[in-house]
């Protein structure tokens, strides 16, 4: 073999090149620097350009100008329509809509209302604001009316607090004031904070459904219990507690369907002592009331 087919030590390894930079990699980072740098500049830009939008309140400005181009195209606001009206003033909701519609004008510059400028929230939370008004809708009916659908409260029984009457619903809200010679035929709650418990006072006669028809007034005492007037002219006084008022009534309601309490001529049938019932009898004429008899509460 010759010296050109074997060579000692192996066979021949190729020499490795040392790598050489490419030509334009500098140009190519600092391209890419300054690209970062027009960047972040562009960036500072638009939030210079925000800061001075917000400030000379240029989205409400357009939106303001947009609203009123829409209107001169045709879509103004030329009339309303209101759904579920049938015990609340209406006059109440006609101030509020003209109001909001007279507002819409303003921002058009005089002109009719557009469409897209009346505040349609600002309708609904303000009619929110009436005691009989348990929701309220109000949309945008193209080309130029607005419907408001009011769902009302329903009245469930009388307030009577400082000499004033109220109309309350089931959950004790203040509906509208109501004149002595104009009372509903409804039960009648008397005393501070009884409105709050027209609730409670409601799931506690639906235990006594042969009561419950014959209930007149109930009388809220001391912010703690309640007494009854009854129509034919008993009261039941009940224990404080909750639980022992709902099984001093119910126990009463059965005596009363076996024995007929009601409607006998007795004036009080006292049951805040558990267990026990004490009655007071009507007086005789010209007997003294003791101050047991005329002790309440």
């Amino acid at each position: 073999m010759t010296a050109a087919h074997v060579r000692r030590g192996g066979p021949a390894r190729p020499k490795q090149r040392k790598a050489k930079p490419k030509r334009g990699a500098g140009k190519a980072g600092q391209a890419r620097a300054n690209r970062l740098a027009g960047l972040a500049f562009s960036a500072f830009l638009l939030a210079m350009g925000v800061v001075v939008v917000i400030a000379l309140d240029i989205p409400s400005k357009a939106a303001t100008s947009t609203g009123a181009a829409i209107g001169r195209a045709g879509f103004t606001v030329s009339g309303y329509r209101i759904v579920g009206l049938n015990r609340m003033n209406r006059a109440q909701v006609d101030a509020v809509i003209v109001d909001e519609l007279r507002q819409a004008s303003e921002s058009a510059g005089g002109s009719k209302p557009a469409q897209p400028l009346v505040d349609v929230a600002a309708i609904r939370n303000r009619l929110l604001q009436f005691g009989w008004v348990k929701d309220a809708r109000v949309s945008r009916r193209l080309p130029d009316t607005l419907v408001i659908d009011i769902v009302e409260r329903r009245p469930e029984a009388l307030w009577q607090d400082k000499q004033q009457l109220a109309l309350i619903d089931g959950d004790g809200v203040v509906l509208d004031r109501v004149r002595v010679d104009q009372m509903p035929d409804l039960p009648l709650l008397i005393g501070p904070g009884a409105n709050a418990r027209a609730r409670d006072l409601g799931r506690l006669m639906d235990l006594v459904p042969t009561l419950k028809p014959q209930l007149a007034s109930a009388t809220w005492i001391g912010r703690r219990r309640w007494d009854l007037a009854f129509q034919t002219g008993e009261t039941v006084a009940l224990p404080e507690d909750e639980g022992a008022a709902r099984q001093a009534l119910t126990k009463f309601a059965k005596v009363d369907r076996s024995s007929g309490l009601l409607g006998r001529g007795l004036v009080r049938f006292d049951l805040r002592v558990p267990g026990k019932m004490t009655v007071r009898l009507p007086r005789a004429p010209g007997e003294a009331i003791t101050p047991e008899a005329a002790s309440e509460g």
